[in-house]
């Protein structure tokens, strides 16, 4: 259906738009805040002026739309809503320059917008190897600020929400690119629910059949889905609300994404995928209760369900690295049917849905760096090392987003997460580029190992170093 709307309609929507986007921040930022993103707002304005989207829709629309996923689903503040704002004004009109922006927002936001445009600018090529050392270089931008990445992330969902009126080959090549990059990104940095739309809009694209045959099958199970989560909440209730626990028990279906790559994995049917869906129990708790609150809900699921003890997952104990908490169940639930159950607070289950902001929000100041600090820190050392080809530089990384992490500990009890399959050198490089390089043989639990040894889940490591030891291609 063609666009049609007066100018009046369209300013209405306009400040409609604009009011929306800041109306869960709205208490939160000062007075100053809200005159910067104003500010920003008439600017990105003035330069969008004479400019459409492909629907016909005034472009205003989409830095207004990127704007509010970045307050609202990443969970950033001022500066990045300001950026967000601005992230096209530099690169689509001639009136506004780096130094326009340098000059009346400051530094830091002249250095995000420049950072977005940067990538912006990146070769639209289709071939791999291009693709990857784009991916490279966006990622230098991490030097930069952070926050780069993040605003991009938010940017690429918007376009990927509004590719309707796109030529088919665009859609396909578009969302190629967010499946090849975007999305891991996004689940790296936490960002689980914008990454799982990545993923779904992803494969309305690519295979546009097989996502409208999920989707209307998950449609047809929607109703048969809710009762039995009711169901399942009603056996726990009592026993939750005698232990005076505040709590609210929701269904998270899994996503169109996740059942296609199950699917294939295990050469099933969408019938034969049994856990379409998880229960989670998200409660009330202080920060020094939080674990034994779990623990507590945990021991109330368990006395009125069966549980698999091979699907317990502590993530409360030993949070993942990209900062996320949780503890998963699997239980036998009602109807003779297993169900995951994911146990965790509000402050976790902000932490999962919005992740590396929220992270960040509710870390103290003492704490020792967080295995997404050092995930990025580690990231930023391999930007820089020119030696590595990009394509492999971009296989890599990706293979240690989605690796399954084990834990194991140094000669001080400190413990580390790494990619499964690592050995004592990927432990050595953890520790530091240095101890990396120096390294010359390890201990695992007290004794002598080679270097290719495969490190588990609780193992001690003892790193041995020597200043003449030099980097072996065999370790590679």
């Amino acid at each position: 259906m063609a666009y049609v709307a007066t100018i009046e309609e369209e300013k209405k929507e306009i400040a409609k738009r604009y009011k929306d986007m800041l109306s869960e921040t709205y208490q939160t930022l000062s007075v100053d805040d809200k005159k910067m993103i104003r500010k920003a707002f008439d600017i990105a304005a003035d330069a969008h002026k004479n400019q459409r989207r492909k629907t016909g829709e005034p472009y205003i629309y989409h830095p207004i739309a990127v704007a509010k996923l970045v307050a609202n689903e990443i969970g950033l503040g001022a500066t990045s809503i300001t950026a967000a704002l601005l992230h096209d004004v530099v690169e689509d009109s001639r009136e506004y320059t780096f130094d326009d922006i340098e000059r009346l927002f400051g530094e830091t936001i002249s250095r995000i917008v420049n950072g977005l445009t940067k990538i912006s600018n990146l070769s639209k090529e289709q071939d791999i190897s291009v693709q990857a050392e784009n991916f490279r270089k966006m990622l230098l931008t991490l030097n930069d600020d952070v926050r780069v990445i993040l605003i991009k992330i938010a940017d690429r969902l918007h376009n990927m929400q509004t590719m309707e009126s796109m030529p088919h080959q665009k859609q396909v090549k578009i969302s190629s690119e967010t499946l090849y990059i975007y999305a891991p990104l996004a689940h790296r940095l936490g960002l689980y629910n914008i990454k799982t739309e990545l993923e779904d809009l992803g494969l309305k694209y690519t295979e546009p059949e097989v996502y409208k045959d999920i989707r209307t099958k998950i449609q047809d199970s929607k109703e048969e889905q809710n009762e039995y989560i009711e169901e399942f909440a009603n056996v726990i209730k009592s026993s939750l609300d005698k232990e005076k626990i505040e709590y609210t028990i929701k269904g998270r279906p899994k996503s169109i994404y996740s059942i296609r790559k199950k699917m294939l994995a295990q050469g099933v049917s969408f019938d034969e995928v049994y856990d379409k869906f998880a229960i989670r129990i998200i409660y009330k708790s202080t920060v020094k209760r939080e674990k034994f609150d779990a623990w507590k809900i945990y021991s109330i699921v368990t006395d009125h369900f069966r549980p698999n003890p091979n699907r317990l997952r502590d993530w409360i104990t030993q949070p993942k690295s990209t900062g996320y908490e949780s503890l998963h169940i699997t239980v036998m639930g009602t109807k003779g049917r297993w169900v995951e159950v994911q146990i965790r607070s509000d402050r976790m289950d902000e932490i999962a849905e919005k992740g590396y902001a929220a992270h960040f929000k509710y870390k103290h100041g003492g704490d020792k760096e967080s295995g997404l600090e050092g995930w990025l820190n580690r990231l930023k050392e391999s930007l820089e090392n020119r030696d590595i080809n990009a394509v492999d530089f971009v296989e890599q990384f990706k293979l240690n987003l989605y690796a399954k992490e084990i834990y194991v500990f140094t000669p001080k009890g400190d413990i580390k997460s790494l990619p499964k399959g690592s050995s004592p050198i990927d432990f050595a490089f953890a520790i530091h580029t240095e101890v990396g390089m120096r390294c010359r043989g390890a201990r695992v639990n007290g004794k002598l190992v080679p270097l290719s040894h495969e490190l588990k889940s609780g193992d001690q490591v003892e790193v041995i170093t020597s200043k003449s030891q030099k980097p072996k291609l065999s370790w590679l």
